[in-house]
């Protein structure tokens, strides 16, 4: 994308007020206090903290994803509810007998970043739309792959994270030879087995299902910080 044209994306992504979509979100400390005062599930993890041996590539921390910027700043780790992390902790256990572990791309999401990329994209097969908020904003949806415990290295998926076509549908699989196959079918089938749901357009993506009604966010890292240990 020309630098002037994402310029100016930038700046109308600053001057949009999340008041403009109509969205509550929580963007201060004592919002957040108040919110989990009111219930301890509302709480954020620090997933780098959280979960042992958990690899992170934050590609929204890098120049490295579909945008070429950095959308991240202060950066180094990332977050979840309590009781998604819980369950990313168990699924980390039970790929860890396998000789496996989990990379995440993304967790946590400000809702400014959101709808940054709304504007980018406009397109809800791969971009939530703000006018709601997504399981991003509200720290329940994780962007992952398995990697192998003793080189790191990522089993092949077919496709490499944000890819916008339809080799990264779950339908497409039928395409692919018998290891890609399997491959997703363990991650599928993996964190659908600790309670997560899959996105169709995208094989990396799941989120949480839980009954709990999780407020919007819209804290950057250097904030989240100073609140969560």
């Amino acid at each position: 994308m020309p630098k002037m044209k994402f310029l100016i994306y930038w700046f109308l992504f600053f001057q949009t007020s999340a008041k403009a979509q109509n969205v509550f979100t929580i963007s201060t400390k004592e919002q957040y206090d108040s919110s989990v005062k009111a219930n301890s599930k509302n709480r954020l993890v620090n997933l780098k903290k959280f979960i042992p041996g958990v690899n992170l590539n934050l590609k929204y921390a890098t120049p490295n994803n579909f945008t070429n910027k950095k959308l991240y700043k202060k950066a180094s780790t990332t977050y979840m509810r309590y009781d998604a992390a819980m369950a990313l902790l168990e699924i980390q256990k039970y790929l860890n007998n396998q000789g496996m572990a989990i990379k995440i791309f993304d967790a946590y999401r400000p809702y400014a970043v959101t709808k940054l990329m709304w504007d980018l994209i406009h397109d809800e097969r791969y971009v939530a739309n703000p006018k709601s908020g997504s399981g991003h904003n509200k720290g329940t949806s994780v962007d992952l792959t398995i990697v192998k415990m003793d080189s790191d290295k990522e089993l092949d998926m077919g496709t490499g994270f944000d890819n916008f076509t339809e080799l990264a549908h779950h339908s497409h699989t039928p395409n692919f030879d018998s290891t890609i196959k399997a491959n997703r079918n363990l991650l599928k089938s993996t964190m659908e087995k600790f309670g997560f749901k899959i996105l169709d357009t995208e094989w990396w993506h799941y989120s949480w299902i839980s009954v709990e009604k999780y407020d919007v966010i819209d804290m950057n890292f250097k904030q989240l910080k100073n609140v969560i240990f």
